[in-house]
């Protein structure tokens, strides 16, 4: 583990007249270092503190765009086997750093707080600008001083793994003439290890709703009870095989119990180690379900066994240009070809031109597999608060966005006042 800090006196800027910066250590003697020669920086996060970052690391300079940048910075998170997650770091360099490249890894935990996870997040991303910020003449700024509080021990975890999580989420709406109740709780336990992994959750949602209108009060319950578990065997860096099985008890769906058996094997085409970066997975699996239904389906059943095979393919990249998330999954019962479901969904980014960038979010899905609709004519008030699955052919939902930004390459200031446009925060 490494400290940094900064040398001798503490680090004082002053402003010039000329809109550059110079870094001060105080009466050390020191020559002063123009900020103007510092290591141009682009960071690619979604969900880091920009201002802390730019308060803990103030001899770079920031740019907006990444085209101006020396250094790439692209963060990327994966959630670990303990329920925290795992940050990676890939410096890429650019210009006269042009080859000079780094990968950097940080593991919180899920009991970590916001603000030292912030901390050592901020400390990755100093250590591995390091090697950059020493070919300029700002290297003198930086002091480091390892903290000497690292010994060689033996790590014994008692829990052998697992992770145990217990949450409940009791809600209350209301008006004059409506009023709801929710709870929604769930557990779970999970177990990741680079061999295997096993996850176990079940989750309860209750919601009473109670509306009045012309005199006339109604009332209106859904239930729901699931239960599901994976379990996933690693076969190698690209091979995975395992299963998922579903237990489920639901009034939006009629179903008053169902239960299906999946076991799946997957191939990555790139190695599983390579996560963060990109992913080509395609997972198939033959299975089957037993369902007994609240009331007779269109098709005239209380209860039915049913066997289906589903194929999944997933891609994923993230690079300095943008990032891509696709994902197709096709499924069909084998006693009828026609009952399927086709969906195609997916998130992309992109930088086209130096300031303008592009985000587009969309699913598709062509629905032919609706097994448990209810025979019975619906209520109005099953159809308008949607208490019931209603029959459909098609699932359709998506957005895009376009951003354009233009002015000063420079991004380093922070001024927190009066919060953030209209946000106190």
């Amino acid at each position: 583990m490494k400290k940094f800090s900064f040398a001798g006196a503490p680090l004082i800027l002053i402003p010039l007249i000329s809109g550059t910066w110079l870094f001060s250590q105080g009466d050390t003697g020191k020559e002063t270092t123009d900020r103007e020669h510092a290591v141009r920086v682009f960071i690619d996060c979604d969900h880091c503190d920009m201002n802390y970052i730019r308060e803990q690391i103030p001899y770079v300079n920031y740019v907006r765009d990444v085209k101006e940048a020396q250094v790439y910075v692209l963060e990327t998170r994966e959630s670990t086997g303990s329920g925290g997650r795992k940050y990676t770091y890939i410096f890429l360099g650019q210009e006269e750093f042009l080859g000079l490249n780094d990968t950097l890894e940080y593991a919180c935990r899920p009991d970590d707080s916001t603000d030292y996870i912030r901390t050592w997040r901020t400390q990755m991303l100093k250590m591995g600008l390091m090697r950059y910020v020493a070919r300029t003449p700002l290297y003198s700024e930086v002091k480091i001083d390892p903290s000497g509080n690292v010994v060689q021990q033996e790590v014994t975890d008692r829990w052998n793994n697992w992770v145990f999580e217990l949450d409940a989420e009791p809600n209350f709406d209301g008006e004059e003439s409506y009023r709801e109740f929710f709870l929604r709780s769930s557990a779970s336990a999970i177990r990741i290890t680079h061999d295997w992994k096993l996850e176990f959750d079940f989750d309860n949602r209750y919601t009473r709703t109670k509306y009045s209108y012309e005199d006339t009060l109604y009332t209106s319950e859904t239930n729901y009870y699931g239960f599901d578990a994976l379990v996933v065997k690693s076969l190698g860096q690209h091979w995975s095989a395992g299963f998922r099985t579903d237990l489920v008890s639901s009034t939006y769906s009629n179903t008053k119990f169902g239960v299906d058996f999946f076991p799946s094997l997957e191939y990555n085409v790139f190695p599983y180690s390579r996560s963060t970066h990109r992913q080509l997975r395609i997972l198939y699996g033959v299975g089957g379900a037993f369902n007994i239904y609240n009331d007779s389906t269109i098709f005239d059943k209380i209860r039915e066994n049913l066997w289906m095979h589903q194929l999944q393919v997933a891609y994923q990249v993230v690079e300095k240009w943008g990032s891509v998330n696709v994902s197709l999954e096709g499924s069909n019962y084998f006693h009828d070809f026609s009952k399927n479901r086709i969906e195609l969904g997916g998130f992309i980014t992109m930088r086209v031109l130096k300031g303008l960038s592009v985000r587009i979010r969309g699913r598709v899905a062509r629905i032919h597999d609706q097994l448990s609709l209810q025979k019975s004519e619906l209520s109005e008030a099953d159809i308008l608060l949607q208490l019931t699955e209603l029959e459909t052919s098609y699932n359709v939902s998506g957005e895009v966005g376009v951003t354009y930004t233009f002015g000063s390459i420079y991004n380093n200031i922070v001024n927190p006042r009066f919060g953030n446009g209209r946000r106190w925060f």
